[in-house]
């Protein structure tokens, strides 16, 4: 049985930072993993370029998450001008894009998870690849740690096995059964930055549209849960797009509790009264119009004869042929437009997961548990998750900074 003074469980961006800053502190530090690779998730992050993080400030950063004051502390330790410096003593090259979006300047992922192996057996890390944990038992000031292939010993275990979501990277929720065996709650898990699925059947017809600076809002029994600004792109089994993943885990953490309306304001620059007065003059402008070609003015050419069906409007009626009342239905949708949501897609195709270890058990100082002395915690186990735009690695980053300093 070989013994350490640390083992971190996953290699994923939170579990590597773990076992590089607890072996900068000269302990002996173990890394297991699951895969034959470490920081397979990083890959698919970014669509394969990896959004590092985002030069934003820290109060721009702590509105971007959910329990995001839980973060305070870890970011004011590390924070993103010190991943960038980081990443930059280590060789890698980054560049800052539209959003203040962090990249390597290569634009491949898989070179932010070389440097970061590089970084592993420069330290001296110990990595067991193909090691899954099946479970943990503590003995006195010590942990033994099973995997299906080795047992391990521990003064103090980080557990960063990540959340469920993209399970083909090993994200099964392992953490979740390992952290409540010693007590600890876990709320959810919930997918999160994923599609929304749609019930009514048109919206197969806007597949491809995409809607820029519209406003996205999920309701619940007529209450809010939900609301974001930006783009959305229409799907062949509902929405997608940058506001509808920020929206998803609003939707995803209360699709149970009742219907759920996607109401979109396709002209939020507008109140009722001035889009009234604008469609009172393009009807004016153009009397001979078909209504159909009126509205090209103001919608996408392709969604404009199901959206004028949906209003209950022949498309070929001529403007000033429209109703008064007709126009107001007309208004009323245009600022909001009602979809239902039969749910959001599913662990497989979503970014991050909601829910995890609350955060009420963790010591946001140190990662380390409340409930278990020896043990911390670090990245997408924790229940925090953030808006897309490189905010959920950061606090990976953080906190797996925070967690290797800590042991």
């Amino acid at each position: 049985m070989e013994k350490y003074e640390v083992v971190v469980i996953g290699a994923g961006p939170s579990g590597i930072f773990s076992s590089i800053f607890a072996k900068q502190n000269k302990k002996e530090v173990s890394l297991i993993e699951r895969n034959d690779t470490i920081g397979k998730k990083i890959f698919l992050t970014g669509n394969g370029r990896c959004n590092l993080t985002s030069h934003n400030e820290i109060d721009e950063f702590i509105s971007k998450y959910r329990n995001g004051k839980f973060l305070i502390n870890a970011f004011s330790r590390f924070f993103n001008k010190d991943l960038i410096e980081f990443f930059e003593k280590n060789g890698l090259k980054l560049k800052v894009e539209r959003g203040k979006r962090v990249y390597p300047a290569s634009d491949k992922a898989e070179d932010v998870v070389k440097t970061l192996k590089t970084i592993i057996d420069k330290r001296g890390v110990k990595l067991f690849l193909k090691n899954r944990v099946q479970n943990i038992e503590k003995a006195e000031n010590k942990f033994i740690i099973k995997t299906d292939k080795n047992i391990i010993e521990a003064k103090k275990i980080v557990i960063a096995t990540g959340g469920k979501s993209f399970p083909e990277t090993g994200s099964e929720g392992d953490g979740y059964t390992l952290a409540k065996e010693f007590g600890h709650t876990i709320y959810g898990p919930f997918p999160a930055l994923c599609g929304i699925e749609i019930k009514e059947n048109f919206i197969k017809k806007w597949q491809g549209i995409t809607l820029k600076n519209v406003k996205i809002k999920a309701v619940l029994n007529k209450k809010v849960i939900g609301e974001e600004f930006g783009e959305v792109l229409f799907t062949h089994y509902g929405i997608s797009g940058p506001a509808v993943l920020n929206l998803s885990g609003d939707v995803s953490e209360n699709i149970s509790k009742g219907e759920i309306k996607i109401s979109i304001n396709l002209k939020p620059a507008l109140n009722y009264e001035k889009l009234e007065k604008r469609l009172e003059r393009e009807f004016i402008s153009n009397p001979n119009k078909e209504i159909k070609n009126v509205f090209k003015n103001l919608l996408p050419n392709k969604m404009i004869d199901e959206f004028l069906y949906q209003c209950g409007i022949m498309t070929e009626k001529k403007a000033n042929q429209i109703t008064k009342e007709e126009r107001k239905i007309l208004v009323s949708n245009l600022l909001s437009f009602n979809l239902s949501v039969k749910k959001t897609r599913d662990f497989s195709d979503s970014m991050v997961t909601r829910g995890g270890v609350v955060v009420k058990e963790i010591n946001p100082k140190t990662m380390e548990s409340k409930i278990v002395k020896g043990i911390y915690f670090a990245g997408e186990i924790i229940d925090i998750d953030g808006k897309t735009g490189g905010y959920n690695l950061q606090a990976s980053f953080s906190t797996g900074y925070v967690a290797g300093i800590s042991v």
